[in-house]
């Protein structure tokens, strides 16, 4: 990515990425930089240089970008819960970032549910983070994303705090989960596995969340599908 010179943080944005822009700026993200490069260097032990890449629920965009600084040959970043809906950011942090650092990063506001490849085309790897338990049918949400991606689909997401053997989801909606409300599931590692192969993912990777004494409630894990 080119970087603009000298940018100054607008003051009416709520960020949820904490993002290097260049020049010692890095946007004051809820999630932090440290965070957010950890989860990247997760994200992104599968490479993707050279390689097409979706982003569904791309927020601020800080995994759009990365992919794009990484050399992905192509980035489409997707939202709506967070750019026009419901959700308490907006799109403005992704377009000041790609604006401030002259990204070549496309956009697409469209709903999960809402993803075909008639919608947004195919592409090598697609990247599904923070999404499958904030809706009420994940495994639906996974189907979309899996008839989009050619090599890799990679799911971060929420886990249940025991791993049972069997495939498991937890009902969470209304129960004091992280204090928000637009949680519905905590899937256990077997049900992100199952549905993952179910959806034609004939092997899928798990991994660890990348930051240390991360407590039992607050598990979270990744998984990378590929055909």
């Amino acid at each position: 990515m080119l970087q603009h010179a000298n940018p100054e943080l607008p003051a009416n944005i709520n960020w949820f990425h904490s993002i290097d822009v260049g020049n010692g700026v890095i946007t004051p993200g809820f999630k932090s930089h440290e965070m957010c490069n950890a989860e990247a260097g997760t994200i992104f032990s599968y490479p993707v240089k050279g390689k097409t890449v979706l982003d569904i629920g791309a927020w601020d965009g800080f995994f759009s970008f990365e992919a794009e600084r990484r050399g992905a040959s192509r980035v489409l970043a997707t939202d709506h819960f967070c750019w026009s809906g419901p959700g308490w950011g907006n799109q403005d942090g992704f377009k000041w970032v790609r604006e401030a650092t002259g990204s070549k990063v496309e956009d697409l506001d469209i709903d999960p549910m809402q993803i075909t490849p008639e919608a947004v085309g195919e592409f090598d790897v697609v990247l599904l983070s923070g999404v499958i338990y904030h809706v009420r049918d994940p495994l639906s949400v996974i189907e979309r994303a899996a008839r989009v991606t050619k090599e890799c689909l990679i799911i971060e997401s929420w886990l249940m705090p025991t791993d049972d053997p069997d495939p498991t989801m937890l009902f969470v909606n209304g129960m004091d989960f992280n204090k928000d409300p637009t949680n519905f599931y905590l899937p256990n590692r077997a049900a992100v596995v199952a549905m993952m192969k179910y959806c034609g993912f004939k092997n899928v990777l798990t991994a660890d969340y990348p930051i240390n004494g991360m407590p039992p409630e607050n598990r979270r894990g990744y998984f990378f599908g590929t055909r």
